[in-house]
């Protein structure tokens, strides 16, 4: 079994492996790319955004305001009608799953490595031939559908959060979300369901 089906079956493994260590820097040199284009350089950004993701179909209004920071671009599948706003950052280890008309604030991390409490374990090793090694395993995250994740939002590997929901700002998710609800603190918990009374219309007004 290979270092990246060990870490796609949630299982420890090396993170600085040459074939994972290959897809981290092509994925961090597109960000650097697009990081480095202008504001009317949208169809350079949609090109690059295809081959960071690889995928044909990144349109359907799908835009990320930079800057990004993303490990292993290939770990994450996008629904349509996305945005993101400034520093969005995905920190690698398993993959993640987002929805259809998903709203994600600034300063937002996706972080779905876990590594070891125990600090031996944690310890970057290098063997006799003075090749480094890293060892920890991961759990994806998934984000429904109509999902709106406010500013500063840490979420957790292991985490869903149904269709629906939104996460107040500042949050750190470390547990599931159910759909319909607004959430939010340190660690995120349930505050209440979304009801017609929270319509713009109605919140606008008071």
């Amino acid at each position: 079994m290979t270092e990246l089906e060990k870490m796609y079956n949630g299982m420890i493994y090396d993170s600085h492996d040459e074939e994972l260590g290959k897809e981290l820097k092509r994925s961090h040199r597109l960000c650097e790319a697009y990081n480095a284009l202008g504001v009317d350089d949208e169809e350079k950004k949609q090109a690059i955004l295809k081959e960071l993701f690889g995928t044909d179909d990144f349109g359907d209004y799908r835009t990320m305001d930079k800057p990004i920071y993303i490990d292993n671009g290939r770990d994450i599948k996008i629904g349509k009608n996305f945005y993101s706003n400034i520093h969005f950052h995905f920190s690698g280890g398993n993959t993640v799953e987002i929805g259809d008309n998903v709203m994600i604030g600034p300063y937002c991390i996706l972080a779905t490595g876990v590594h070891s409490l125990i600090a031996e374990e944690r310890r970057i090793k290098i063997d006799e031939n003075g090749v480094t090694h890293n060892y920890e395993y991961g759990k994806p995250i998934k984000i429904g559908n109509d999902v709106w994740i406010a500013s500063n939002v840490t979420i957790c590997g292991g985490v869903t959060i149904g269709d629906g929901s939104v996460i107040g700002a500042g949050s750190v998710v470390t547990k599931d979300i159910p759909p319909g609800v607004v959430a939010f603190g340190n660690p995120c918990t349930v505050q209440r369901k979304i009801t017609p009374a929270d319509s713009i219309h109605q919140r606008a007004k008071k």
